[in-house]
Protein backbone atom coordinates (compact mmCIF):
# COMPACT_ATOMS: atom_id res chain seq x y z
CA UNK A 1 0.00 0.00 0.00
CA UNK A 2 1.06 3.32 -0.47
CA UNK A 3 1.08 6.38 1.75
CA UNK A 4 -0.33 9.10 0.37
CA UNK A 5 0.43 12.78 0.84
CA UNK A 6 -1.56 16.20 0.40
CA UNK A 7 0.88 19.27 -0.58
CA UNK A 8 -1.69 21.55 0.63
CA UNK A 9 -2.51 23.73 3.65
CA UNK A 10 -5.91 23.72 3.14
CA UNK A 11 -8.12 22.93 5.48
CA UNK A 12 -11.23 21.84 3.21
CA UNK A 13 -8.93 19.93 1.35
CA UNK A 14 -7.93 18.18 4.15
CA UNK A 15 -11.31 17.34 5.57
CA UNK A 16 -12.44 16.03 1.95
CA UNK A 17 -9.99 13.95 1.61
CA UNK A 18 -10.59 12.61 5.71
CA UNK A 19 -13.77 11.68 4.20
CA UNK A 20 -12.81 9.19 1.52
CA UNK A 21 -10.91 7.42 4.63
CA UNK A 22 -8.20 7.41 3.37
CA UNK A 23 -4.62 7.70 6.00
CA UNK A 24 -2.46 10.48 4.56
CA UNK A 25 -0.38 12.92 5.57
CA UNK A 26 -0.25 16.57 5.52
CA UNK A 27 3.25 17.71 4.00
CA UNK A 28 4.02 21.62 2.98
CA UNK A 29 6.64 23.00 1.29
CA UNK A 30 7.89 26.84 1.61
CA UNK A 31 8.65 29.22 -1.33
CA UNK A 32 6.88 27.54 -4.62
CA UNK A 33 6.69 29.72 -7.04
CA UNK A 34 3.27 29.75 -8.59
CA UNK A 35 3.77 31.86 -12.28
CA UNK A 36 2.41 30.39 -15.10
CA UNK A 37 2.92 31.45 -19.33
CA UNK A 38 0.62 34.43 -19.95
CA UNK A 39 -0.38 32.28 -23.43
CA UNK A 40 -2.28 29.83 -21.67
CA UNK A 41 -5.72 29.17 -20.88
CA UNK A 42 -7.38 30.41 -17.56
CA UNK A 43 -9.43 26.92 -17.34
CA UNK A 44 -5.62 25.21 -17.82
CA UNK A 45 -4.14 27.29 -14.99
CA UNK A 46 -4.98 25.55 -12.29
CA UNK A 47 -3.88 21.91 -13.76
CA UNK A 48 -0.47 23.44 -14.27
CA UNK A 49 -0.15 24.60 -11.63
CA UNK A 50 -0.69 21.80 -9.48
CA UNK A 51 1.88 20.24 -11.59
CA UNK A 52 4.11 22.68 -10.92
CA UNK A 53 3.27 22.20 -7.56
CA UNK A 54 4.13 18.45 -7.92
CA UNK A 55 7.61 18.90 -9.07
CA UNK A 56 8.54 20.44 -6.08
CA UNK A 57 7.47 17.02 -4.57
CA UNK A 58 9.20 14.80 -6.85
CA UNK A 59 12.90 14.74 -5.39
CA UNK A 60 11.75 13.86 -2.37
CA UNK A 61 9.18 11.56 -2.98
CA UNK A 62 9.84 8.52 -1.61
CA UNK A 63 9.20 5.03 -3.35
CA UNK A 64 5.99 3.89 -1.73
CA UNK A 65 4.32 7.49 -1.91
CA UNK A 66 1.88 9.24 -3.84
CA UNK A 67 1.68 13.16 -3.41
CA UNK A 68 -1.66 15.06 -4.48
CA UNK A 69 -1.26 18.56 -5.35
CA UNK A 70 -4.65 21.02 -6.41
CA UNK A 71 -4.82 24.39 -7.42
CA UNK A 72 -8.52 26.30 -7.82
CA UNK A 73 -9.48 28.77 -9.46
CA UNK A 74 -12.47 30.88 -9.97
CA UNK A 75 -12.98 32.51 -13.80
CA UNK A 76 -15.59 35.48 -14.21
CA UNK A 77 -15.96 37.15 -17.06
CA UNK A 78 -12.42 35.59 -18.75
CA UNK A 79 -10.64 36.62 -15.41
CA UNK A 80 -8.72 34.60 -13.00
CA UNK A 81 -10.16 35.55 -9.37
CA UNK A 82 -7.24 34.54 -6.88
CA UNK A 83 -7.41 34.55 -3.45
CA UNK A 84 -7.55 38.12 -2.33
CA UNK A 85 -5.31 40.34 -1.08
CA UNK A 86 -7.40 42.59 1.55
CA UNK A 87 -10.97 43.11 1.94
CA UNK A 88 -11.14 45.69 -0.67
CA UNK A 89 -9.76 43.15 -3.14
CA UNK A 90 -12.54 40.85 -1.76
CA UNK A 91 -15.29 43.07 -1.82
CA UNK A 92 -13.98 43.58 -5.57
CA UNK A 93 -13.98 39.97 -6.45
CA UNK A 94 -17.88 39.49 -4.81
CA UNK A 95 -18.97 42.01 -6.47
CA UNK A 96 -18.00 40.57 -10.17
CA UNK A 97 -19.43 37.73 -9.27
CA UNK A 98 -22.46 39.27 -7.83
CA UNK A 99 -25.47 38.07 -10.43
CA UNK A 100 -23.50 35.98 -12.56
CA UNK A 101 -22.85 32.48 -13.43
CA UNK A 102 -18.71 31.78 -13.06
CA UNK A 103 -16.61 28.86 -13.41
CA UNK A 104 -14.64 27.30 -10.28
CA UNK A 105 -11.72 24.92 -11.75
CA UNK A 106 -9.37 22.39 -9.70
CA UNK A 107 -6.41 21.27 -11.34
CA UNK A 108 -5.47 18.14 -9.69
CA UNK A 109 -2.12 16.31 -10.07
CA UNK A 110 -1.45 12.77 -8.81
CA UNK A 111 2.03 12.04 -9.02
CA UNK A 112 4.13 9.08 -7.56
CA UNK A 113 8.60 8.60 -8.72
CA UNK A 114 7.22 6.17 -11.67
CA UNK A 115 4.23 8.14 -12.79
CA UNK A 116 1.70 11.21 -12.99
CA UNK A 117 -1.62 12.07 -13.87
CA UNK A 118 -3.54 15.19 -13.32
CA UNK A 119 -6.59 16.48 -14.99
CA UNK A 120 -8.64 19.83 -14.28
CA UNK A 121 -12.54 19.81 -13.20
CA UNK A 122 -15.21 22.63 -13.67
CA UNK A 123 -17.83 23.57 -11.82
CA UNK A 124 -19.96 26.41 -13.03
CA UNK A 125 -21.90 28.44 -10.04
CA UNK A 126 -24.59 31.10 -10.02
CA UNK A 127 -24.65 33.92 -7.65
CA UNK A 128 -27.30 36.09 -6.49
CA UNK A 129 -27.45 39.72 -6.72
CA UNK A 130 -25.63 40.07 -3.60
CA UNK A 131 -26.32 43.77 -1.55
CA UNK A 132 -22.88 45.76 -0.11
CA UNK A 133 -24.18 44.92 3.28
CA UNK A 134 -24.02 40.99 2.26
CA UNK A 135 -20.60 41.51 0.77
CA UNK A 136 -19.26 43.56 3.91
CA UNK A 137 -20.97 41.28 6.40
CA UNK A 138 -19.48 38.12 4.64
CA UNK A 139 -15.80 39.78 4.14
CA UNK A 140 -16.10 40.86 8.01
CA UNK A 141 -17.07 37.81 10.00
CA UNK A 142 -15.72 35.21 7.77
CA UNK A 143 -12.28 37.08 6.44
CA UNK A 144 -12.56 35.13 3.06
CA UNK A 145 -8.65 35.66 1.91
CA UNK A 146 -7.62 32.26 1.44
CA UNK A 147 -10.45 31.78 -1.01
CA UNK A 148 -10.48 31.46 -4.73
CA UNK A 149 -12.41 34.54 -5.77
CA UNK A 150 -12.84 35.70 -1.86
CA UNK A 151 -15.20 32.90 -1.12
CA UNK A 152 -16.58 29.40 0.63
CA UNK A 153 -19.17 28.00 -0.79
CA UNK A 154 -20.01 25.92 2.06
CA UNK A 155 -19.96 29.37 4.24
CA UNK A 156 -22.77 32.05 4.84
CA UNK A 157 -22.48 33.55 1.46
CA UNK A 158 -22.59 30.14 -0.58
CA UNK A 159 -25.95 29.55 1.66
CA UNK A 160 -27.43 32.84 0.84
CA UNK A 161 -26.11 33.33 -2.30
CA UNK A 162 -25.75 30.37 -4.60
CA UNK A 163 -29.01 29.98 -7.06
CA UNK A 164 -27.69 27.26 -9.14
CA UNK A 165 -24.80 25.02 -9.29
CA UNK A 166 -23.52 22.97 -12.34
CA UNK A 167 -21.19 20.10 -11.96
CA UNK A 168 -19.21 19.09 -8.27
CA UNK A 169 -19.62 20.88 -5.10
CA UNK A 170 -16.65 19.41 -3.89
CA UNK A 171 -14.69 20.84 -6.58
CA UNK A 172 -15.85 24.07 -5.34
CA UNK A 173 -14.87 23.72 -2.02
CA UNK A 174 -11.23 23.24 -3.26
CA UNK A 175 -11.01 19.02 -4.45
CA UNK A 176 -13.40 16.94 -6.63
CA UNK A 177 -13.17 14.24 -4.81
CA UNK A 178 -14.82 11.72 -6.64
CA UNK A 179 -12.67 12.24 -9.36
CA UNK A 180 -9.66 11.79 -6.81
CA UNK A 181 -11.23 8.82 -5.92
CA UNK A 182 -11.38 7.48 -9.02
CA UNK A 183 -7.73 8.51 -10.00
CA UNK A 184 -6.66 7.15 -6.81
CA UNK A 185 -8.49 4.05 -7.96
CA UNK A 186 -6.84 3.60 -10.58
CA UNK A 187 -3.33 4.65 -9.93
Amino acid sequence: MRKIILASGSPRRKELLEGLDFNFEVRLKQEIQENFPSDIEAEVVPEYLSRVKASAYLEDLQSNEIVITADTVVICDGSILGKPSDAKEAAAMLHKISGKTHQVTTGVCITSKEKQVHFHVNTFVTFKELTDREINYYIDKYKPFDKAGAYGIQEWIGYIGCTKLEGDYYNVMGLPIYKVYKELQNF
